[in-house]
């Protein structure tokens, strides 16, 4: 009933992201969004009037929601709601991050870590070979990632390719719904991606890969990313686009200097020109600048028998945050707060000691990774 309930609220209000966000946060899921339809300035009260007219209007949309449900079944697609844990925690921290995500794979949509790497649609030689290069080296110092693109021509491509080539789990996030796929030249791709990672939505079947999709899809690309990495991009593009957004959302933005002159790195040396974006030239610049190396060293301390001595004493809330993000790691702090029945407000205290103490790290999209 909540997917359906979220897909009609989705398919009614398409149109105004930030304050539906809003509205399905304040109500606590589209159920009750849906239940109090007909009266939803009372958890609303500035809802605007375009907002509060749709929703009076679900009963229209109602079958054609229903027939997404059945296809999605048949064709083994996840619709996955906001309020599900499978939902990208970092994108839901966004304004207008979309109530649901169509799914179609199997990747982790919150691995301990995510990237993205974007660029041009005219990516050179100089271009792949820096993505060929950045992938494999980043396999061998951080393998735990979880990379993202938007599966189009040029930069895109090789990087899902390349991802997949050296093991990664990868996703395509596409403007259009999942009943077809743009460009065509990639099925071959997409479908080795369902099997070693996957492909991503807000869109229903029988979309239309449409110019504005696009834009809206950068949105989806930065935000389920602890990180956005240009690779190549000429003085305007989408790829700068993304890196706006991710900008926006608090993220990492980072950028490959080329040649002065080049077409195709004059937007990176722009962006890193007027600071919009670190400069990096290896995976090893990334790692460090993400603070993802230290990850590794405590892994190896590990391996040498000596990870509790890193440790001091906890106390007994302490020890309650472990033993809960123990049995499910990078926890959010509301669904932590519940799995460790300690209040917010006195579990950021906690939190915050045991961050001092070197027991767990803080993570984009407002979770918490235990270290231990």
């Amino acid at each position: 009933m909540e997917t359906l309930n979220t897909l009609l609220l989705t398919r009614l209000t398409r149109f105004h992201l930030a304050e539906l966000a809003e509205l399905y946060k304040r109500a606590g899921s589209a159920t009750a969004v849906m239940e109090h339809r007909n009266d939803i300035r009372d958890i609303l009260p500035d809802a605007s009037r375009q907002l509060v007219e749709a929703l009076k209007d679900a009963d229209s949309v109602r079958p054609r929601a229903e027939k997404e449900l059945e296809y999605d079944q048949q064709h083994h697609i996840q619709p996955i709601c906001m309020n599900d844990r499978r939902y990208p925690q970092r994108l839901k921290e966004c304004a207008d991050a979309p109530l649901l995500l169509y799914h179609l794979g199997n990747a982790d949509l919150n691995c301990r870590h995510t990237l993205n790497i974007i660029g041009t649609r005219h990516c050179t030689t100089y271009g792949q070979d820096i993505i060929r290069t950045f992938v494999r080296e980043l396999k061998t110092i951080c393998p735990d990632v979880l990379i993202f693109s938007g599966l189009a021509y040029g930069v895109d491509i090789h990087a899902h390719r390349e991802a997949l080539a050296n093991g990664f789990s990868t996703v395509g996030v596409l403007a259009h719904g999942l009943d077809d796929l743009y460009p065509r030249g990639h099925r071959e791709t997409a479908a080795e991606m369902v099997r070693q990672g996957g492909l991503l939505t807000e869109y229903m079947t029988h979309t239309q890969p449409v110019a504005r999709n696009f834009v809206q899809r950068n949105r989806i690309v930065a935000g389920c990313s602890d990180a956005t990495i240009l690779i190549e991009s000429a003085a305007k593009g989408g790829g700068l686009i993304t890196c706006n957004i991710a900008r926006s959302y608090g993220r990492e933005v980072f950028a490959f200097p080329g040649a002065i002159g080049a077409e195709y790195s004059e937007g990176c040396n722009n962006l890193i020109r007027d600071n919009g974006a670190a400069l990096i030239t290896s995976a090893t610049d990334f790692v460090k600048a993400m603070g993802w190396d230290e990850d590794k060293k405590l892994e190896q301390a590990q391996k040498k028998g000596i990870e509790r001595t890193l440790f001091p004493d906890l106390s007994a809330e302490e020890e309650t945050v472990v033993k809960a993000l123990g049995k499910n790691n990078d926890l959010q702090i509301n669904l932590l707060s519940v799995q460790a029945n300690i209040p917010i407000a006195r579990l950021t205290g906690v939190l915050f000691g045991l961050e001092m103490k070197g027991v767990v790290r803080a993570m984009a999209g407002g979770c918490y990774h235990l270290l231990g």
